[in-house]
């Protein structure tokens, strides 16, 4: 039993130990950074944002009269052409004749049947249809909305007025939807609407984008991430965006060196864009100067076979655990 109590805080104070050790090392100085060096890159400028797929003309199909719908010839995804017959409906009228008409018999019945014509439902526009709203055999008003078709699917960005003063009718756009995220739609901005929307106290504005060539599988009210490129390719001076460390008053800073006791040493920089995991300095560094940033969060790793660590759960490792089992 002694042995086993021994040997269990052998255990305790060599990882204890390596942890005060090593654990101390790692918390303090230059050991806990890496070095690397501000470089200048050609970027593309671009602003980024969420939108929506949405018809650039949205036209909803009612009927002039009450009725009953009697039967339905499109469906919805269908391409409709303007002219084009969607249903035959029967106005009230027609519907009231041909329901006692058919009380009498069925030659009465085809009689007002052919005598009395059914309206008929007609696009005005050409399009897809993207709503079917009702069925056959269903009673309708006048002001029921039977279909909805879209000439052209676009993406309706919605741009943060801190930003919209960047964005230019003409500029290119790159779309990508949540449903196909390595699909890239290239297009277009065609229009920048003039009223702003409050949404939780933040002005956004709407910006039209139109795809250069409508995808198949654009689908109204389809999430769509924005990239409106703003600019060319431009340098820009990049360091890791993680090598930023904001100060007190969460001004931009960065590690430039360490002093004798290895405690860094801050630099105060001006930032401007993020670039994928960089982001662009204005001021504060030259291109080709060293900085420092902390490494990355690791798991202790086994140095040696058969020597003492914990394992990122805390357990002794195997054979740990079977030198334990021999004492006993």
């Amino acid at each position: 039993m002694k042995r086993i109590i021994i040997a269990a805080i052998v255990v305790v104070l060599a990882t204890g130990g390596y942890f005060y050790f090593f654990g101390r090392k790692e918390k303090n100085g230059k050991s806990e950074y890496i070095p690397v060096k501000a470089r200048r890159g050609k970027v593309a400028i671009t602003v980024e944002t969420t939108g929506e797929v949405a018809p650039l003309n949205r036209v909803e199909i009612i009927p002039n009269v009450s009725g009953r719908i009697d039967k339905i010839l499109v469906r919805e995804g269908d391409k409709i052409e303007a002219g084009q017959v969607l249903a035959l409906m029967s106005s009230a009228d027609r519907t009231a004749i041909l329901d006692a008409a058919f009380s009498m018999g069925e030659k009465e019945y085809e009689y007002w049947k052919d005598a009395y014509k059914p309206v008929k439902i007609i696009s005005p526009i050409s399009g897809t249809l993207i709503l079917r709203n009702v069925v056959e055999g269903q009673t309708v008003t006048s002001s029921a909305k039977l279909f909805a078709i879209a000439d052209r699917l676009i993406v309706e960005a919605y741009v943060d007025e801190s930003e919209i003063g960047k964005v230019k009718k003409g500029q290119a756009a790159a779309i990508t939807l949540d449903a196909y995220p390595k699909r890239v739609v290239r297009g277009r901005v065609v229009q920048i609407l003039d009223e702003g929307r409050n949404v939780s106290n933040v002005i956004t504005y709407t910006v039209k984008i139109r795809p250069f060539r409508s995808p198949s599988f654009f689908k109204s009210q389809m999430t769509a991430n924005v990239k409106i490129f703003v600019s060319g390719k431009e340098k820009r001076l990049l360091i890791p965006s993680l090598a930023i460390v904001p100060d007190r008053d969460g001004n931009p800073t960065v590690v430039t060196g360490f002093d004798r006791k290895g405690n860094p040493v801050f630099r105060a920089v001006k930032i401007g864009e993020n670039i994928g995991r960089d982001i662009a300095v204005l001021k504060g560094l030259k291109e080709g100067q060293e900085i420092w940033m902390k490494k990355e969060k690791y798991s202790l790793e086994k140095k040696k076979q058969g020597k003492f660590f914990l394992s990122p759960r805390g357990k002794v490792k195997r054979q740990e655990r079977r030198a334990l089992h021999r004492m006993r």
